[in-house]
């Protein structure tokens, strides 16, 4: 598969955003739970996005970008609760959320392109 080296750079980088946060909510703000789940799905992202960059095939590759995105929409759920609870602030909330938006919207991209190259074979 080909490198996707954009991606793989954009979802480490929001992995590093989403450990800094987790940081700043268990330290400053005291919240353990939403965080922990904040901090499973957000790095989870990039590290299925760096593993299809790796796959053994195209079905692989597809399986591990969906996996990638069914964490980023769980990411987004996350970062919604924690704004909606006050524990992040809008412009907190905004930014994170708009990454990760970015990144479902890439990672969709990629799914669907790789599908369409299977079909056209």
């Amino acid at each position: 598969m080909k490198n996707n080296s954009i991606i793989v750079d954009k979802s480490k980088a929001f992995a590093i955003r989403i450990i800094k946060l987790y940081q700043y909510l268990t330290n400053e703000k005291k919240e353990f739970v939403l965080s922990k789940q904040l901090l499973r799905s957000g790095t989870s992202i990039g590290a299925n996005i760096k593993e299809a960059s790796r796959a053994q095939s195209k079905p692989d590759f597809i399986s591990k970008n969906s996996i990638a995105l069914k964490e980023a929409s769980e990411t987004e759920y996350w970062l919604e609760l924690l704004h909606e609870t006050n524990y992040i602030t809008d412009k907190q909330f905004e930014s994170l959320y708009n990454d990760n938006v970015e990144l479902i919207k890439v990672i969709t991209s990629i799914i669907k392109t790789t599908k369409e190259n299977i079909v056209k074979g």
